[in-house]
């Protein structure tokens, strides 16, 4: 059928004796993207003098983030020297970064030495370091595999006395991170003489309730469900299309510009720790939180959302049963006994919780229409600042812009047998669904994305 909903179509649809037709498919129950931000309360609306965020009246939002990054330099050739009896050893870094009584470790042979020259500039991207390895050992050398591309850090540094030279590290953990917000907009269309048959062709529709024969909603819930469907995809799935600059890549036809934002997925992929797996564990969530532990502000306390397809739902299921019936316990909350002699079995497992951190489960469907043949999860991090109280999520829109509702009367009015004033002079009405929004996520390296091998079973297809 055409967009617009008319009484004839219906009529055709229909027929004398309806045919069996089906459940139409209907749109996700669960919108995760909407419970994470503002069924949370987590919603900015860009007004003036709001604490924690300056509005520009832009369709921009920017944050810094304080990374907690660790300054790494790595080695641009092999040092020169063994170090033998307190000897000098040559170091070449791309950087002019070790100072004089600087001490800095090689990483992977875990030797320390201590800078005891100011940085020579040998030329582009090649500085010379001369330093001692830091221990109480004559005999000790240089580590024979250290290599160019081994990675150091710098640990502290030791002054002589009457030292007349200090440095200060200047190691940048700020990161601007940049959102914007979209427009999104579902019409749908409604004849004059349709309108005041909606009701009948709705219960028809329902038949028996052993029976159905089509399912049919209002046009008004129809047209919600699409802006909130579309919204959700966009707050989770959705791809920018601005340049470092501000500026759109993609044009209408009429030269205006279309905005589309980075959604919750697309923040944290770039930075998120991700594990591959071919069979689930518990091993894997217990290592999926020691990674968000380890980029979370405090050690214990925190909540992680993991947001999965149907698929890993199932499987983390089964892995959190055989988990539970592995200790041994007495088993008895995994059945009950009816009073007619039957036994219920299986239990529904919602959260895990260890090391004092706890991770909860929530299953969205949009996530089978992107992976139907892998199992698929993300994991965020729902902690709020311990400092400043900013939630790890937040929903952006104008003030009255999260969702806008019009209507275009036509004749016959809103509900096809009107009379009055007017708007359009064909007989019947555009119920509009349109609104502005945008989804940021303050810390996406505090993530973690799990995804199974691909499965190709005929019962995935």
């Amino acid at each position: 059928m055409p967009t617009t909903r008319t009484y004839e179509d219906f009529m055709k649809f229909l027929g004398a004796n309806p045919a069996r037709l089906g459940i139409v498919s209907t749109l996700y129950d669960q919108y995760t993207a909407t419970h994470l931000t503002e069924a949370l309360m987590n919603t900015y609306t860009m007004e003036k003098g709001k604490k924690g965020f300056q509005s520009i009246n832009s369709f921009l939002i920017e944050w810094d983030l304080q990374t907690k990054k660790i300054k790494r330099v790595p080695l641009v050739a092999a040092p020169e020297g063994s170090g033998l009896n307190a000897g000098d050893v040559k170091f070449y870094f791309p950087e002019n970064y070790y100072q004089k009584y600087d001490t800095f470790v090689v990483e992977r042979t875990r030797q320390q030495f201590i800078v005891l020259n100011r940085p020579q500039r040998l030329r582009d991207n090649c500085w010379l370091v001369i330093a001692k390895i830091l221990d109480n050992d004559y005999d000790s050398v240089v580590d024979p595999s250290t290599a160019a591309g081994f990675q150091t850090r710098f640990v502290t540094n030791y002054v002589p006395e009457l030292h007349s030279e200090g440095y200060t590290k200047y190691q940048s953990n700020c990161e601007k991170m940049r959102t914007y917000i979209a427009t999104h907009r579902c019409d749908i269309d409604m004849s004059a003489m349709y309108k005041p048959m909606e009701d009948v062709f709705i219960q028809i529709g329902k038949g028996s309730d052993d029976d159905p024969v089509y399912k049919m909603n209002t046009a008004e819930k129809d047209c919600l469900d699409s802006f909130m469907e579309a919204r959700n995809n966009a707050l989770l799935w959705g791809k920018s299309n601005m340049d470092a600059s501000g500026k759109p890549k993609i044009y209408d036809e009429d030269g205006r510009p279309i905005v589309s934002a980075d959604g919750v997925i697309a923040q944290i992929e770039r930075f998120a720790t991700k594990f591959v797996f071919s069979k689930l564990n518990v091993g894997y969530f217990e290592k999926a939180l020691q990674a968000m532990v380890a980029k979370s502000e405090k050690p214990q306390g925190n909540s992680y959302m993991l947001i999965c397809n149907t698929a890993f739902y199932n499987e983390w299921q089964r892995v959190m049963n055989a988990w539970i019936v592995a200790h041994k316990t007495d088993g008895s909350f995994l059945y009950s006994k009816g009073a007619n002699g039957y036994v219920d079995l299986g239990a529904t497992y919602e959260s895990y919780t260890f090391g004092g951190n706890k991770i909860s489960v929530k299953i969205d469907r949009c996530f089978d229409v992107e992976f139907p043949t892998r199992k698929y999860a993300a994991l965020i991090d729902l902690t709020a600042d311990s400092a400043t109280g900013k939630p790890a999520m937040a929903f952006f829109t104008f003030k009255g812009g999260d969702i806008i509702h019009n209507v275009i009367v036509g004749v016959g009015g809103k509900s096809g047998l009107a009379s009055g004033e007017v708007s359009s002079p064909v007989a019947g009405s555009k119920l509009v669904n349109w609104g502005y929004g945008g989804v940021a996520v303050f810390n996406p390296y505090r993530s973690v994305i799990m995804i199974g091998e691909e499965n190709r079973n005929s019962i995935w297809s």
